[in-house]
């Protein structure tokens, strides 16, 4: 069996992962009430992108460049234009229902287009092990975090130090009064909608090569991305990023000292209880919306 301290530093590497995803989540709620059930899918797509540009010849930096700027297009610019505009007038509900099937046609033409089988897919930091006091643990974990808790400190030191961060939180918290003293609301948005879709195709370079690049993965990440920012508090970033970490501890150790096969029910019921005596999420804030 594995270490503790490799199975903390291993649980903390998927759960700034888990971070990531969650924190895109949030944020799409905070600016435009979009609860995006495809997220997961979202990180599964621009692995395969980055794969195909791989297949046409280009080097691997230029196959991450290209698998971003495909997903700030298709996942930032044509969700928000062709799926969340049009459905979000609608109401919260049938914009979530059409996340959804949007989930499923995704899987379905990645499977498709691409491949049934899983594939390997190179990492952007060392895989050996290192021995610190020791103990063996795996650097490209150590890296993972490293990578994605950068990624973190850099959103929020954007969205706390700038003022385009101050404009998108005005945009966020009241877009009224924010459009009256001159926030262009609809940029702040859109904006948003860019940042999540760099932040999935971030996650998706970091997580593919531990779990390979498969059409399916998105179902179990985005499960827990999104269990991880309703524990955190679905109305703060620093509650999914807190979130994200304290799930995929949490579902590390529960695979090594509980079971493999229930490990996904220890989240569960643990987000349960969270519903049932602190619901606003662990460092969320209560919200009344006017109806």
């Amino acid at each position: 069996m594995a270490s503790l301290l490799d199975l903390l530093v291993a649980g903390l590497a998927t759960g700034a992962i888990y971070a990531l995803v969650a924190v895109g989540f949030t944020l799409l709620w905070q600016t435009s009430q979009t609860i995006n059930f495809a997220q997961g899918e979202f990180v599964m797509l621009p692995a395969f992108l980055m794969l195909a540009a791989m297949h046409a010849g280009a080097p691997f930096w230029l196959a991450i460049v290209i698998g971003i700027l495909l997903s700030m297009i298709l996942l930032g610019l044509a969700f928000k234009m062709l799926l969340v505009d049009p459905m979000l007038r609608h109401g919260v509900l049938p914009l979530a229902i059409a996340t959804m099937a949007l989930a499923i046609g995704m899987k379905e033409a990645v499977k498709q287009f691409f491949s049934a089988e899983a594939s390997p897919f190179p990492s952007i930091v060392p895989t050996n092990d290192i021995s610190v006091f020791g103990h063996v643990i795996s650097l490209q974990s150590l890296g993972v975090f490293v990578v994605a808790i950068l990624a973190v400190m850099g959103l929020t030191a954007l969205l706390n130090r700038t003022s385009l961060g101050h404009q998108m939180q005005a945009a966020a918290q009241n877009p009224t009064v924010a459009r009256i003293i001159g926030v262009p609301v609809e940029r702040m948005i859109l904006l948003t909608f860019l940042i999540n879709a760099v932040l999935v195709a971030l996650a998706s370079l970091l997580i593919t090569p531990i779990y390979l690049a498969k059409f399916s993965s998105g179902e179990v990440l985005g499960q827990a991305a999104f269990i991880a920012a309703i524990v955190g508090g679905f109305n703060q970033v620093r509650g999914a990023i807190a979130g994200g970490l304290l799930i995929g501890v949490l579902d590390n150790l529960s695979a090594a000292y509980v079971s493999t096969q229930y490990r996904a029910a220890v989240p569960l019921i643990f987000l349960i209880v969270i519903i049932l005596f602190r619901p606003q999420g662990l460092l969320g804030r209560s919200e009344e919306r006017t109806v």
